[in-house]
C-alpha cells in the first residue's frame, strides 16, 4: 500500500501506571511499517513515571500526543475517554493497551484487509498471548466472515476469535457515532462491543500473529479469573444477541446450558467460602439480566455439589490443590 494512500489510522493506548512496559509499547507504534497514524496516549492520572515516558516520545515524533485526564476514572470509562479522542478524519481506529505491543506488519496487514473489503467493520488476528498463539480456531481460508454468522459462532461456544482490544481494528466512523463505545458496567464491553457491530457489518480475520498480550498480576484478567465474570456474561449476551442470530431451540439450549453451569459454579463457590463481594457481584449481575438468585436452585445445586464431593473424593482433593496452588 503506497504511503500517500493510506488511510489515516488513530492509535490509542489508555494508560495507568505502566512505566515498566510503556516504552515496549510506544516503540512497537513508531516500527510499524504503515506510516499513516496518529497516536494518543491517555494517562489515567498516573503516579509513577508513566507520564514522564510519554512526554519524551511526543517531543521527538509530532504523531504522538497525551490526553491527561483531570480525575482518576474506572478502566472502561477511561476507554471511552481514549475513544473520543481519536483524529476527526481517521478511517481506523487501533487500540493498544500498555503492557501490550504490537508486530511491525500489524497496521499494514489489518488496513489491506479493511480496505480490500468495506464490508468489514472490526479485523481481528492472531496474537501471542504470553508464550501461546491465541484467538485461533477460524478455518484458515476464512478471511472475511459475515458479521451473523461470526455471531452464531462466538454465541454457540465455539473458539473465541475476537481476541483483547489489543488484537482488533475498528472502522473509526462507527466509534465516533457514539459518546460512550462501551458499556462501562461490562467487564467484558470490547467483546459486546463487536457483537453490537457485527448485526450490521462483516468480521475481518487476518491469519497471522500480528499482536502481543502481556499476562501479569492486577490486570483486567485477574478480576475476571477471580470472580469468573465470563459466565454470567455468557448469558447476558445470549439475551442481548442470540435472538436475532440463533434458532429459539439453539437459544434455550445454550441458556440452559449457561445456567447450570451458572448455578453449578455458585454451588462450588459456597464450599469454598467466598467473600462478601464476591456475592455482591454476582447477586447484581443476575439482578440487571433479570433472573435473580433462585434460593431453591441454588439450594439443590449445593446438595448436588456435596454428594458430588461426597462420593467421589480423590477428585475433591485434586481440585483443592489445584486451587491452593
Amino acid at each position: 500500500m503506497r504511503s500517500e494512500l493510506q488511510p489515516l489510522v488513530s492509535v490509542l493506548t489508555p494508560v495507568y501506571n505502566c512505566e515498566s512496559y510503556l516504552s515496549e509499547c510506544i516503540e512497537s507504534v513508531l516500527a510499524q511499517t504503515y506510516q499513516n497514524w496518529e497516536y494518543c496516549i491517555v494517562n489515567n492520572c498516573s503516579t509513577d513515571r508513566t507520564l514522564e515516558i510519554a512526554e519524551a516520545y511526543a517531543k521527538k515524533d509530532k504523531r504522538i500526543r497525551i490526553h491527561n485526564n483531570a480525575d482518576f476514572v474506572g478502566v472502561g470509562q477511561n476507554g471511552n475517554i481514549a475513544f473520543r479522542q481519536i483524529a476527526s478524519n481517521s478511517t481506523y481506529c487501533k487500540v493498544v493497551h500498555a503492557d501490550d505491543w504490537l508486530f511491525p506488519e500489524c497496521l499494514m496487514k489489518m488496513v489491506e484487509l479493511a480496505e480490500a473489503h468495506q464490508t468489514v467493520a472490526v479485523v481481528g488476528a492472531y496474537s501471542l498471548v504470553g508464550d501461546r498463539v491465541a484467538w485461533d480456531g477460524l478455518p484458515h481460508t476464512s478471511t472475511v466472515i459475515s458479521g451473523r454468522e461470526i455471531s452464531r459462532w462466538t454465541l454457540l461456544g465455539k473458539p473465541y476469535v475476537f481476541g483483547s482490544p489489543t488484537a482488533l481494528l475498528l472502522r473509526s466512523d462507527l466509534v465516533r457515532a457514539s459518546e460512550s463505545f462501551y458499556d462501562e458496567s461490562n467487564s467484558h464491553r470490547d467483546s459486546e462491543a463487536c457483537l453490537r457491530i457485527l448485526r450490521s457489518w462483516d468480521f475481518g480475520f487476518v491469519h497471522q500473529v500480528l499482536t502481543y498480550t502481556r499476562i501479569r498480576e492486577g490486570d483486567g484478567r485477574t478480576f475476571s479469573k477471580r470472580y469468573n465474570t465470563y459466565l454470567p456474561n455468557n448469558i447476558d449476551r445470549l439475551q442481548k444477541f442470540g435472538p436475532t442470530v440463533l434458532s429459539q431451540e439453539e437459544l434455550s439450549a445454550r441458556l440452559k446450558y449457561y445456567w447450570a453451569a451458572y448455578y453449578d459454579y455458585l454451588a462450588a463457590s459456597v464450599f469454598m467460602a467466598r467473600e462478601k463481594e464476591f456475592w455482591a457481584f454476582h447477586l447484581e449481575k443476575m439482578e440487571s439480566m433479570g433472573y435473580p438468585l433462585s434460593l431453591p436452585r441454588l439450594t439443590i445445586a449445593v446438595c448436588a455439589k456435596a454428594i458430588d464431593y461426597l462420593f467421589n473424593p480423590k477428585r475433591t482433593v485434586e481440585s483443592l490443590l489445584k486451587k491452593i496452588r
